[in-house]
């Protein structure tokens, strides 16, 4: 897979994410190293960037306004104007391997430094808090990663956002615990947004997709039950990502996903943890999909929330089990259990 190329560039003044971000894909559409027709999404080419999806999806809206992309009946903006008759274009973006100045580099670099650490940081903590309460220290923390005080502050302050920790009165950062109460807290929302989100996006689903993920559902439920658990988790993401994350409101995406954070991590544990998945789950999503594609959608909406119900009463379930398991003998050294 080609590598960015970082071009060596004269300097230029400070600039937001999202103007870096325009920049890039301006110049790369501009200079044809994104085809015409080249589906566009925010998390890859946030990946690419080593940035968030905030500042992807607004220099994608102001490149909307330029003419240079377009929305779709589909997830994403093909590259090209609107009335081109354009075919749209699935191959990953990675593999174009985006031209990037130099300077760009940098600035995308030194802002989102925090990025780096991120993922093992919420790794780290999603892995304990299902066994109580821990605090986590800042100099603690920072010396860990060997980065600095600010670049912990924004990664704490992201985990604060997605709701994994909080501040307490004392101003200490707190993780967990995850209790059975929260679980329902998080499904409430869940089933207040996200059958809403399915109505809202249901035009603009991707039919390709659709299918292939009914058939991929479908034969999974022909086969055995360690089939369809090994997959479980990747099954709910594309469900969700495919059904659900294509309404088009950007705030309403944003909090299913942040929502989402603390359901994803904790059912990840449970499952590390050895705890049994129920396979009916696959039949829940098989029927969403299905009714989806007949152009049900009342009725995809209302399977969605029978399947959180159902999905939270197992979660619940195998939260009593973890309460007789005794907690992990090691975490990272900057989470400290708070009795």
């Amino acid at each position: 897979m080609p590598r960015p190329m970082i071009r060596n560039l004269p300097a230029q003044t400070a600039q937001r994410r999202y103007e870096i971000a325009e920049h890039i894909l301006r110049d790369n559409i501009v200079g044809g190293q994104l085809p015409l027709g080249l589906v566009l999404l925010e998390g890859p080419i946030a990946d690419i960037l080593q940035t968030s999806r905030a500042p992807v999806q607004r220099a994608l809206l102001r490149l909307e306004a330029d003419g240079l992309v377009h929305r779709f009946q589909g997830r994403g903006f093909l590259v090209g104007p609107q009335d081109a008759g354009l075919t749209p274009n699935r191959t990953d973006i990675k593999s174009f391997g985006l031209v990037i100045a130099q300077h760009a580099d940098e600035a995308l670099q030194s802002r989102s430094s925090w990025a780096r650490i991120y993922n093992t940081v919420e790794r780290d903590v999603a892995g304990c808090v299902v066994f109580g309460q821990y605090r986590i220290i800042e100099i603690e923390l920072a010396n860990h990663f060997k980065v600095s005080r600010t670049v912990v502050r924004d990664v704490l302050s992201r985990l604060q956002e997605r709701g994994l920790v909080r501040k307490n009165q004392s101003s200490h950062w707190i993780a967990g615990p995850l209790t059975a109460q929260t679980i329902k807290d998080h499904f409430t929302l869940r089933r207040m947004l996200e059958p809403a989100a399915l109505k809202a996006g249901a035009a603009a689903v991707d039919r390709e997709r659709l299918t292939e993920l009914f058939t991929r559902l479908a034969g999974l439920e022909a086969s055995q039950p360690v089939d369809h658990l090994e997959k479980l988790e990747e099954l709910q993401e594309q469900m969700i990502d495919i059904c659900v994350l294509t309404t088009a409101n950007e705030k309403t995406r944003e909090l299913i996903r942040n929502n989402l954070l603390p359901v994803n991590a904790a059912e990840r544990l449970l499952r590390h943890l050895g705890l049994p998945d129920d396979p009916t789950a696959i039949t829940e999503m098989r029927l969403i999909v299905e009714l989806l594609m007949r152009g049900a959608v009342d009725a995809a909406a209302a399977m969605l929330e029978t399947h959180l119900d159902a999905s939270m009463k197992r979660m619940i379930a195998q939260m009593k089990i973890v309460a007789i398991i005794p907690g992990p003998s090691v975490t990272a050294d900057y989470l400290t259990h708070v009795e």
